[in-house]
This record gives structure tokens, C-alpha cells and sequence, in this order.
């Protein structure tokens, strides 16, 4: 009786009164100060925590990979794979590969390996098209923001590469989120109206919980900020801000050129309609030799 009541009660909701409902629970959760992606794998986890740690030593990484085959396997391939090893000879051995790499890499390689994990969750299982959208432009952005990092500033580009990738982290917690409400997740509108207004808190939320740098947080909360203004020379803001809006022009050049303009990022990167476009052409087999380094 109680169930029935609890059905029929959810049905004569406006989609507003469950969005209300989905936000309240989020807002709840933000003010817990311990918000966490759910199903991400506890080799990630300790990987992250090992990697807070300035003491920690390149031994104690390697132990931690080890464990888990399918993480260690993911980080040899992206040591090995053509854009991030020039030399073209054969990594085989752990160390060396996270030697090479940098801890920068090695977290990426580590959040490649959960997002894989998160997206073959049975509970997540509805979620398959979004949430497979969601990293091809994480990938996208990722590769984006080390090109621009290495060609237009004096940035660590693997640091570039890593806040490219995490770029999506809110709105990929608010999707891990909607299953618990499943008239909100039928409601595209409402769903997108909240991922907007939603993603930067969440994302800070959850960086600031895994011990990011304050910079990568700054950049990652202000992404949707195109006419944020500083000076100085272009900061790890501004490459993840044009690298989002060239991820979301990837096809269309054209287009980018038309809406770049008002976007301070660009103009701090020395990229305008004129340039863009070329330079965009320039990389694109660099872009997909990035994306491919990820993974699936």
C-alpha cells in the first residue's frame, strides 16, 4: 500500500517539483564536504591518494599499479602509445613507464581507468549514450588543453592534459546521481538546466575532497567563464576555457572562428578567428593520437 502510495505520489509531481527534489539532495550532499564519485575503483582511490602526497616515492606507485592488472595495463599503453612516447622504443616495465610519464600522466591513466570502471557499471547501465558522450568530449578536451599548453604558454602540459580530462567531473557525478530519480533522468531539459548550473560547484566539491591543486580546481570551477579577465601571461584557466570550445567545434571550424570572439581565453593563448583555424588543422592527428593514448 505504502509503495503504491509512493508511486502514485511520484507521478503527480511536476518535472520543477523533481528537480527541486534532485537539487535539495545534491545540495545536501555538497554540504557534507565529503562528496565522492560512487563505483570508482579503489585502486583509483588509493592512486590518488598515494600521488597527495609529496613524499611519496616512484616504488610506492609502481606497488599500487601493480595491483591491478587492467590499470597496469592502461598506463603501459598510454606510455607506449605515439603521442606521448616520441622515441618509439618499447616501455615494458612499470617504473620506467611512470618515470617517464610524470605523476601528471599517472593520474590521468588512473582516471581513465575508473571512468572506464564507472561507465560498465550494472547500476549505470541506462546511462550508457550520456555517459559515453561525456568522455569522448573529456577525452577531447584533455587532448585539446595539452596542445594548447605545449604550443601557446610555458604550462606543464601533462598538468594541461589532466585538468582537460577532469573537466567533466561534476556533470559526470550528477549522472551517476539521476538513477535515484528516474522522472527527473526522462526530462532532457530539466536534466541540462541543472548539469549548467550544477557541474562547477560539484566538480569543486569533489577535487577539493581528492586534494587537486588549488589551480586545477580555480580552472576547472571558472571552465564556463569565457570573459574572465587577469592579467599576466594565460593561465590554466584560460587553456581549459578554449580548449572546452574547441572540443565542442571539433567538426565545425567555422563555427568556432564566429563564436570565439569575447572568449579573453583565446585572446591569452594569442589565438583569434584568423589563426585558429590553422592551428586546429595543425593538430588534429596530434588530438586523436592523445585521445587514442586514453583508451576506451
Amino acid at each position: 500500500m505504502d509503495a503504491a502510495k509512493s508511486k502514485s505520489d511520484s507521478a503527480g509531481k511536476t518535472q520543477q517539483q523533481l528537480a527541486f527534489e534532485f537539487v535539495t539532495a545534491l545540495a545536501s550532499e555538497l554540504s557534507s564536504g565529503k562528496i565522492d564519485l560512487p563505483s570508482f575503483p579503489d585502486v583509483a582511490i588509493r592512486v590518488r591518494q598515494a600521488l597527495s602526497n609529496d613524499n611519496t616515492g616512484v616504488d610506492q606507485i609502481v606497488r599500487i599499479v601493480g595491483s591491478e592488472p587492467a590499470l597496469a595495463a592502461r598506463l603501459l599503453k598510454m606510455a607506449n602509445s605515439a603521442a606521448l612516447n616520441r622515441s618509439g622504443k618499447p616501455i615494458v616495465e612499470l617504473r620506467t613507464a611512470i618515470a617517464r610519464m610524470g605523476y601528471n600522466m599517472v593520474r590521468s591513466a588512473a582516471i581513465s581507468f575508473a571512468m572506464a570502471q564507472i561507465r560498465a557499471s550494472e547500476g549505470l547501465k541506462g546511462l550508457a549514450k550520456p555517459l559515453e558522450s561525456l568522455w569522448r568530449t573529456s577525452t577531447y578536451v584533455a587532448a585539446f588543453c595539452y596542445v594548447l599548453a605545449r604550443n601557446h604558454t610555458k604550462r606543464n602540459a601533462d598538468e594541461a592534459f589532466l585538468c582537460g580530462l577532469l573537466h567533466g567531473v561534476g556533470r559526470l557525478y550528477l549522472l551517476t546521481r539521476t538513477p535515484l530519480f528516474p522522472e527527473f533522468l526522462g526530462d532532457p531539459t530539466s536534466l541540462a538546466e541543472t548539469m549548467r548550473d550544477w557541474h562547477a560547484d560539484v566538480a569543486k566539491a569533489i577535487l577539493e575532497n581528492w586534494e587537486m591543486n588549488d589551480e586545477l580546481v580555480q580552472a576547472i570551477t571558472l571552465q564556463d567563464d569565457v570573459a574572465r579577465a587577469h592579467s599576466g601571461p594565460a593561465d590554466l584557466t584560460d587553456i581549459v576555457v578554449a580548449g572546452n570550445m574547441m572540443a565542442a567545434y571539433i567538426d565545425h571550424p567555422e563555427s568556432l572562428a564566429l563564436n570565439m570572439s569575447g572568449v579573453t581565453g583565446f585572446r591569452m593563448l594569442g589565438l583569434d578567428e584568423n589563426n585558429c583555424a590553422e592551428a586546429l588543422a595543425q593538430c588534429r592527428d596530434e588530438i586523436e593520437a592523445l585521445r587514442q593514448a586514453l583508451g576506451g
